[in-house]
């Protein structure tokens, strides 16, 4: 593993994620739920965006062990698109900043590629591209899975059995 940190803060700097290592895995996802919470997100007075002008959401994605808040961690919020949605959005209150998606019952959390520094490497994937929004047609620059992508699922695989198949809350998070 990689010892290499990562910051990822909100807007006005108030809120601030700490990642240690490399991400699992960095996509673009065009699944009908992450319109949707981008959609009523970008609605709200002082948003920034996360949707593309395609439907798409940059994704990247880190292993819970290596998350942690070490800043404002009781000024996120969660959003979630149903109450007893598995899934919650945290945005930074203080900024009205979307920070990151969390899959509760998962072992990795989903940041948004806007809360990162200009120097991430690409994405290398679209995925749930069958989901995406009618007339729009996508580049062939990377692979366009309609679903969730094999190679998405093992690496996600990969990432919990190194974790001792654990599924941690992440430190300084509600």
């Amino acid at each position: 593993m990689s010892n290499e940190c990562t910051s990822a803060s909100c807007r006005c700097g108030k809120v601030e994620l700490q990642l240690v290592g490399a991400p699992v895995f960095r996509c673009l996802c065009y699944c009908a739920s992450c319109q949707e919470a981008g959609r009523r997100y970008q609605a709200t007075p002082g948003a920034d965006p996360v949707l593309a002008e395609d439907g798409g959401t940059d994704y990247v994605l880190y292993r819970k062990d290596r998350v942690r808040c070490v800043r404002g961690g009781d000024l996120l919020e969660e959003r979630r698109l149903k109450p007893d949605s598995p899934t919650r959005r945290m945005i930074a209150r203080c900024c009205n900043t979307a920070m990151f998606l969390d899959v509760t019952k998962g072992h990795w959390l989903t940041v948004y590629r806007g809360r990162l520094p200009g120097d991430m490497p690409p994405a290398t994937a679209r995925m749930m591209t069958a989901d995406r929004p009618q007339g729009v047609t996508l580049p062939e620059d990377m692979p366009n899975y309609p679903g969730f992508a094999g190679r998405f699922m093992l690496k996600l695989l990969g990432a919990w059995i190194a974790m001792g198949f654990r599924r941690p809350a992440v430190d300084g998070v509600p």
